[in-house]
C-alpha cells in the first residue's frame, strides 16, 4: 500500500531536484556540476517494442533447495547494447521467479569471449548499482574432445566442443577424429549430434569437411540444408515414395528417442504404418515438441 510518507520520500526529488547535490555528498558521490535533472515516467512499460530477451532460459532444480535459472546467450561479436540487455534480463528473471539467475554466454571467437566476461557495470563514477558477471564458454576454456570414450559418453558435448573450435587451424584433424569416435557412440545420439554439429559449424571451411565425414540417415533439423536433408530431398525428387515414407517414419521415432521420450511398440507400429508423406511430415514437426509419444496423434 502506497502511503503519504512513501509518496513524499521520493516526490521531493521531483519537486526539488537541487536536493540531489547535498544528498549525493552524504552518499560520498559527486554529482556532475551544472547537471540537468529531468523527471521521467516511472512506468516500466516499454513505450516502443524492444528486444528484451536471451536465447534460452533453463531452470535447474536440485534435489534440495530452490535451484537457479540459467540464461544462455550465443554471441558472435561484441555488442554493448546486448550487454545492457543482459543486466535487464537477469534482474527480470530474478524478480519474476524469485530464485537466483546466472548468465552463460557462448562464443566461438576469442576476442568476443574476452569481452563477454565483463564485468558490465551499471552506475556512475565512484558507485556501482549493478555489476553483471557472465559465465563464458569459448575456445580458450572449452576442451577439444576426440577421445573415443569421451565421445561415446557424451556425443552432444563432443559436438559442442567442435563448434567452439570451428575456427582453429587444426579443426579438420579434430573433426576426423570425432567422426571416427562417433561410430562407437549410441546410434541415435551420434546421428543427432552429427547433424547438430553441421548446423553449428555455420559458414566455415570446417562445415565442408564435416559434410564429407557425415554418414547418417534422417534429418533432425528440417529446412537447414544439411547433407542428410539433401539426401532425403534427392530421394523425394526421384519419386521414391516408399523409401521416403520409411525414412520419415524412422526420423519421427529417432527424434523422440533422441529427446529421451519412451516410444511404446504400439506407437512405433502406428507411426510406421503411415504411408502418406504429408502426414509423416506433420508427425515429424510434432515430434520435436510433444512430451510423450502418444502426443504425436493428439491433434488427430
Amino acid at each position: 500500500m502506497v502511503t503519504s510518507s512513501h509518496e513524499a520520500s521520493h516526490r521531493i526529488f521531483q519537486d526539488r531536484p537541487e536536493l540531489l547535490s547535498p544528498v549525493f555528498r552524504v552518499l560520498g558521490l559527486r554529482l556532475p556540476p551544472k547537471a540537468t535533472v529531468d523527471v521521467l515516467t516511472p512506468d516500466a512499460t516499454e513505450p516502443r517494442p524492444l528486444e528484451r530477451r536471451v536465447d534460452s532460459v533453463l531452470r535447474v532444480r536440485p534435489s534440495e533447495g530452490p535451484g537457479f535459472l540459467l540464461a544462455i546467450e550465443a554471441r558472435g561479436r561484441r555488442d554493448p547494447e546486448r550487454a545492457s540487455n543482459w543486466t535487464y534480463c537477469l534482474a527480470h528473471l530474478r524478480a519474476t521467479y524469485d530464485v537466483p539467475a546466472l548468465l552463460l554466454v557462448v562464443c566461438r571467437d576469442r576476442a568476443t569471449a574476452r569481452w563477454a566476461t565483463g564485468p558490465f557495470v551499471t552506475g556512475i563514477d565512484g558507485w556501482t548499482a549493478l555489476r553483471t558477471h557472465p559465465l563464458v564458454l569459448g575456445p580458450d576454456n572449452v576442451p577439444v574432445i576426440t577421445d573415443p570414450e569421451e565421445v561415446r559418453r557424451s556425443p552432444a558435448m563432443a559436438a559442442f566442443s567442435a563448434m567452439a573450435h570451428a575456427r582453429d587451424p587444426d579443426c579438420s584433424t579434430t573433426l576426423e577424429g570425432l567422426a571416427q569416435a562417433l561410430t562407437a557412440a549410441e546410434p541415435d545420439s551420434a546421428a543427432y549430434s552429427s547433424e547438430l554439429l553441421e548446423i553449428g559449424l555455420g559458414d566455415t571451411p570446417a562445415r565442408k569437411t564435416w559434410r564429407h565425414l557425415m554418414r547418417t540417415v534422417g534429418t533432425f533439423f528440417p529446412g537447414r540444408g544439411t547433407l542428410v536433408e539433401e539426401t532425403y530431398l534427392k530421394g523425394k525428387a526421384e519419386g521414391e515414395a516408399e523409401g521416403r515414407a520409411e525414412g520419415l517414419a524412422e526420423a519421427v521415432l529417432r527424434v523422440l528417442r533422441a529427446r529421451g521420450i519412451d516410444v511404446p511398440e504400439a506407437v512405433a507400429g502406428r507411426v510406421t504404418a503411415v504411408t502418406d508423406p504429408d502426414a509423416l511430415d506433420r508427425l515429424l514437426d510434432r515430434s520435436v515438441a510433444v512430451t510423450s509419444a502418444e502426443g504425436l496423434f493428439d491433434a488427430a
